[in-house]
């Protein structure tokens, strides 16, 4: 059986993935914060993980490493509400074997979870060339975190006023910005 972990700091959302996948045929353990999640893993030994880019506190991406190092064959997602194809190239160079953006729904889940590493896909990263509005976007993300999420530096950085860059940021991507 595949063992599934969770770890998403949204309590309502982990407690669907997990009825869902559970009706999939994953054994499935829910983990709500960074701290816990690598003595869940250790514990649980799971076949596959989902994992929350944003988790209160922390950032998903620092968990990746160590995730990979103790169970070096699981094959991990990423799920974020803020996709970029920085974070992407990110989380994949870190160690995850898929990236997806929320809301995501069961089917494209449970293809992320069953693709190999030589078949990986990107749901954020699409085949057409990025509009204009989706270069700016994926740079200005790029730069922030750079910043390590300092508004005001990147606003800088980029030349513009940071309520500019603060309304900018709160227009989240679309499907056709791609």
């Amino acid at each position: 059986m595949n063992k599934l972990l969770i770890i998403e700091d949204d309590l309502a959302l982990a407690a669907i993935l997990a009825r869902r996948l559970g009706k999939q045929g994953f054994e499935c353990k829910t983990c709500h914060h960074a701290s816990d999640s690598l003595l869940m893993a250790r514990q649980f030994f799971p076949t596959h993980i989902v994992l929350d880019m944003k988790l209160a506190d922390h950032n998903g991406l620092s968990l990746i490493k160590p995730l990979r190092q103790l169970l070096p064959h699981v094959h991990m997602v990423l799920l974020t509400g803020f996709a970029s194809i920085a974070t992407a190239v990110e989380a994949i160079r870190l160690g995850a074997d898929n990236y997806l953006a929320k809301p995501v729904d069961t089917q494209t889940l449970l293809n992320a979870l069953s693709v190999t590493a030589e078949t990986t896909t990107y749901d954020a990263i699409g085949e057409q060339p990025l509009t204009p509005k989706r270069v700016e976007w994926e740079h200005i993300q790029q730069v922030l975190a750079n910043n390590n999420g300092n508004v005001s530096e990147t606003a800088r950085q980029l030349g513009m006023h940071r309520r500019t860059l603060q309304r900018k940021l709160l227009k989240k991507p679309t499907a056709d910005n791609r």
